[in-house]
């Protein structure tokens, strides 16, 4: 008998009631002063504790890797404690909840770094993007190289956030190697241009990548890790000379970890799915041995068919889950759903948050 999305499974060490992920959904809502988050992240979390499993909104892992206006930590006591609500939460409900682990490289600015200092990156090239600000959208400041001398503080960074996730009660943790944020901005070779350890051959472009993941599997455990790669995104200025060949070298060496899952996205992040030939998600898939999380512009009808023909294990949802908080049951139903609202996805309070209605109060 084929799997449906409704079917339970498991990823790695963790179990899923239904393979529906709820995708990482940035809404800039935490302190800005802190980078906790607060009670409307509980209620909002909660609410969507039906999922199998729900990815965190992207979580950085220290003062350095801050991007956005109001985004989360996860590397002082207080976060730790703001976010245990949220798990317990979930928990309750009947939900799992990983924390997907954030630096975003030099997609960031320098009034949201410690003492206004400029975001660090493989090499010193402003990314064509921008970045989001007290006042509003701004272009993204223009980076300074990373000191080789500095990759094991980077490291040593990812794995304190990560004890602070298990301190949180996070099921798992995901590392954030997707959309050109950090880790990705040295595996592509249109933003790194170092000549040291850290550059050059594709092997050198991902060694950062995987000290990472040595360091996050020691602290958790390579059952509850799960990674996410971007391999053909442009967003956030991503230039890559040859995807296949330098993603496949990923893929590939990722195979060794025994990871929860591998969640990818399959084209551009949030926009077109349609790949320039000799670029193939489908040929990536096919190196990949593990548990395997599809994600970009899904609905009910291609999630079904990617799960009955086992190409993916588990499908995530991103924009859906920001006006469904049950979507779960209006998949299972073929209820119609309800459409986000775009003034309210980043920033404010709880309109737009938590105030979409479910089928039940809808009815």
């Amino acid at each position: 008998m084929s799997k449906t999305l409704f079917d339970s499974t498991t990823l790695g060490d963790i179990a899923l009631a239904n393979r529906v992920v709820m995708a990482p959904l940035t809404r800039n809502r935490a302190d800005n002063a802190t980078d906790e988050v607060g009670e409307m992240h509980v209620d909002y979390y909660r609410q969507r504790a039906g999922a199998g499993l729900i990815i965190t909104e992207a979580t950085q892992i220290s003062p350095e890797g801050k991007g956005y206006l109001s985004a989360p930590g996860i590397y002082t006591e207080g976060q730790v404690a703001a976010w245990k609500k949220v798990t317990d939460a979930v928990h309750e409900a009947g939900g799992k909840i990983v924390l997907q682990l954030w630096h975003v490289g030099r997609i960031s600015h320098t009034s949201l770094q410690p003492d206004g200092q400029q975001p660090v990156a493989p090499s010193a090239i402003r990314a064509d993007a921008k970045t989001f600000v007290e006042s509003g959208f701004v272009e993204t400041s223009e980076p300074r190289a990373l000191e080789e001398n500095e990759m094991p503080r980077l490291v040593a960074d990812f794995a304190h956030a990560t004890r602070c996730a298990k301190q949180a009660g996070f099921d798992g943790v995901e590392v954030h190697a997707a959309n050109n944020y950090l880790l990705e901005q040295f595996l592509r070779d249109g933003s790194n241009r170092r000549t040291d350890a850290y550059g050059g051959s594709i092997e050198n472009r991902a060694r950062i990548l995987f000290e990472v993941l040595d360091a996050v599997t020691a602290e958790i455990g390579a059952s509850r890790t799960g990674i996410r790669l971007s391999p053909f995104t442009p967003a956030n200025d991503g230039i890559d000379s040859d995807p296949m060949a330098h993603y496949g070298y990923v893929v590939e060496e990722l195979n060794r970890y025994g990871l929860a899952y591998l969640h990818m996205v399959e084209g551009a992040t949030g926009g077109p799915r349609e790949l320039p030939d000799g670029q193939s998600i489908e040929a990536l898939r096919a190196l990949w041995k593990g548990p395997y999380m599809a994600n970009n512009g899904y609905d009910k009808a291609m999630a079904d068919e990617a799960v009955s023909s086992g190409f993916a294990d588990v499908v995530a949802f991103g924009r859906p889950y920001i006006a469904n908080p049950d979507l779960v049951e209006r998949l299972r139903r073929d209820a119609p759903l309800n459409q986000p609202n775009p003034e309210t996805m980043y920033g404010g309070g709880r309109e737009g948050l938590t105030d979409y209605p479910t089928l039940e109060a809808a009815e």
